[in-house]
């Protein structure tokens, strides 16, 4: 089933606030929902109700693909179109999608930070067995 946009934008506002350390705020206009993890920003939700839209930070070719594969996903809207996607409400963008991709970028831009900046990350499921 595809996530409609407001389905779409709360999902991924969900995700991102269940991740460590993220802020969130509206420092650009008071259109965009800018979510930040160390500073940096790896989600802008629209509060546009004729662009129910999400951006996220993705691999290039992780994108690439990504837009093959789906006519709702597109460059990012005023970004690095060829480091961030742009998801709109469509046909086979579900809830795993969209936490993928927002989980995606966020672990982007935590890899990108020096050691000493990253937040803790919380133990995974095998952690018990290490």
């Amino acid at each position: 089933m595809s996530a409609a946009g407001d389905r779409l934008q709360d999902t991924a506002r969900k995700a991102a606030l269940a991740l460590p350390d993220v802020s969130n705020g509206r420092p650009f206009t008071p259109g965009l929902d800018v979510y930040k993890v160390a500073d940096k920003v790896f989600l802008i939700v629209t509060d546009d109700p004729e662009e129910q839209i999400i951006t996220v930070k993705c691999e290039p070719e992780h994108a690439r693909a990504l837009e093959r594969g789906y006519a709702s996903i597109a460059p990012g809207r005023y970004l690095d179109k060829r480091h961030w996607i742009s998801l709109g409400p469509g046909r086979g963008i579900t809830k795993r999608l969209i936490n993928d991709a927002v989980e995606h970028s966020y672990d982007l831009v935590i890899d990108g930070l020096p050691q000493s900046e990253r937040p803790p990350r919380p133990p995974g499921p095998d952690a018990a067995a290490r």
